[in-house]
């Protein structure tokens, strides 16, 4: 599609953008009196259906499925949404991976809405058809199934799919012509390694786990993050701040809470710009980023009522919302 044919799309995102929950919505819904309270002030706010389910999983998926049908009655061609996908498409591998190699598959585990469904990828896993799967998966899946079906190393498993997603994700953004899937890719990419940084840090993870790990960028010298990472959390922070991160050397250094949020709200500053963009796709791309990082607001304020948080510690897991 040309700039000119997202025209009519845009148009109507900016409707949309106008329901996204503000951060004063987020905070009259960490007020509410318990999760009951709140899952009511979602329903009376149009999340989930009338009629459907009324507990909070079904709610947000229900809401994560309006956000792509919303799209899909918008736009024909649906390839330059791949790669938003791709995160769920191995986590649904690593599902049915697991699942085959245990003889018990969960049917909840699964996303919906990517490009094969459940039901194939797990006959492609017990089949071991990896051959239909898109080449980019190919080898990690044969790799992580045979790690887990011979070695019973879950943890591996893991890290070989998920540094596969980090892979997948970073040559979509080099093959891309459009800007913000570029921008997204290197975000992503960025944040996840100084994620995968801190937690072998603190779990003490020798180097070699963190050289399967982590995913090349040009943004970060994965070998002096790695370095930095079996000194310390001080030698990270050091290591952030002298390469422009300092913001998220404070956040390290305040609590996990606040580091997890700053990672998150990498994301929204990545596409924040979008909202003056009065055409091509990328408008459309960011809002559908903006609705999951909404949706992971809201399951983060749900979870909190469920397992009765005081209001300040829900609140400082609050992430900076789109609009």
């Amino acid at each position: 599609m040309s700039d000119k044919d997202y025209t009519y799309a845009v148009a109507r995102i900016r409707s949309l953008e106008l329901s996204l929950f503000s951060a004063s919505t987020l905070e009259q819904l960490i007020g509410c009196a318990d999760y009951e309270s709140a899952v009511t002030f979602l329903l009376e706010h149009g999340w989930g259906d009338p009629q459907g389910e009324t507990d909070a999983d079904a709610i947000l998926r229900r809401e994560r499925e309006k956000t792509w049908e919303t799209i899909q009655e918008m736009v024909k061609d649906m390839t330059p949404f791949d790669v938003l996908s791709y995160q769920n498409l191995f986590h649904n591998l690593k599902a049915a991976i697991k699942g085959v190699c245990t003889e018990h598959v969960d049917p909840g585990l699964f996303y919906e809405g990517c490009s094969i469904s459940p039901e194939e990828m797990v006959r492609i896993v017990k089949e071991k058809d990896f051959a239909s799967l898109p080449e980019f998966m190919r080898q990690a899946a044969k790799e992580a199934y045979e790690t887990l079906l011979h070695g019973r190393d879950g943890q591996l498993c893991d890290v070989i799919l998920d540094r596969a997603a980090l892979e997948a994700i970073a040559g979509a953004g080099e093959k891309s012509r459009v800007q913000i899937i570029k921008d997204y890719a290197r975000s992503l990419i960025v944040v996840s390694d100084i994620r995968i940084a801190v937690r072998c840090c603190r779990t003490g993870k020798p180097l070699e786990f963190m050289k399967r790990a982590m995913a090349e960028c040009e943004e970060l010298n994965i070998q002096k993050l790695m370095q930095a990472a079996l000194q310390g959390e001080g030698a990270i922070r050091d290591y952030l701040t002298q390469n422009g991160m300092g913001e998220a050397a404070e956040a390290l250094a305040q609590s996990s809470s606040a580091f997890e949020c700053w990672c998150d709200n990498q994301l929204m500053e990545t596409i924040r710009p979008q909202k003056y963009n009065p055409f091509s796709v990328g408008p459309l791309i960011a809002y559908i980023l903006a609705r999951e990082n909404e949706i992971k607001s809201v399951r983060i304020i749900l979870t909190g009522k469920q397992n009765h948080f005081p209001e300040n510690a829900i609140r400082e897991r609050m992430r900076e919302m789109y609009v």
